[in-house]
């Protein structure tokens, strides 16, 4: 019996820790435009491998990752990667900084850029798509120099990733106690 609950405490401890990533909306429900104060939503955030950055904005805009020199100048001539199509989730895979700025040259001088610091190790790729949250990814992005994510959902405040993961583990921790009555009881 001891066993058992051992095995089910380790099963909720491994959900639990799997489910700790976080689907960022970046700039909440202001989206990816000109109007949203980055440096504000940012402020309070800390990235981690696996978590993953939601851009939504117009069909009139993108979002251009590109290089520290690329952010600081907003060049946009020669990027790391694309993305147009109005919903962009880009999966944060391994640790180290990532630039983010509008296609739009002005926009991006008028601050419409984003430079994330990402907490973990650089050599976190592999382990990375299986700690990913589900989210959408559009279907124009550029992705020869990036991982793609699993797809699935998105959030607006709190990580749907992060709800769903906490009531499977909810669900995992009811089954460990049925199993031990089940045992218990001997039926």
């Amino acid at each position: 019996m001891e066993k058992l609950l051992i095995v089910y405490s380790l099963i909720f401890s491994l959900a639990t820790f799997t489910c700790s990533a976080t689907t960022y909306t970046v700039g909440d429900s202001s989206g990816w435009d000109i109007s949203t104060n980055l440096d504000t939503w940012i402020a309070d955030k800390n990235f981690k491998v696996g978590d993953a950055l939601v851009f939504q904005y117009s069909s009139s805009q993108s979002v251009e990752e590109v290089t520290k020199e690329n952010y600081d100048t907003c060049n946009t001539t020669n990027v790391l990667a694309t993305y147009g199509n109005g919903n962009t989730t880009v999966p944060l895979t391994r640790g180290g900084d990532r630039y983010f700025v509008s296609g739009n040259k002005l926009y991006c001088l008028g601050g419409m850029k984003l430079h994330v610091h990402v907490q973990g190790d650089q050599k976190s790729l592999a382990v990375a798509p299986t700690l990913a949250p589900k989210a959408v990814a559009g279907s124009d992005q550029n992705t020869a120099t990036l991982p793609q994510s699993p797809s699935s959902k998105k959030n607006a405040h709190f990580s749907s990733g992060t709800v769903s993961c906490a009531r499977d583990a909810l669900k995992l921790v009811c089954v460990a106690l049925m199993a031990a009555a089940y045992g218990m009881l001997k039926i």
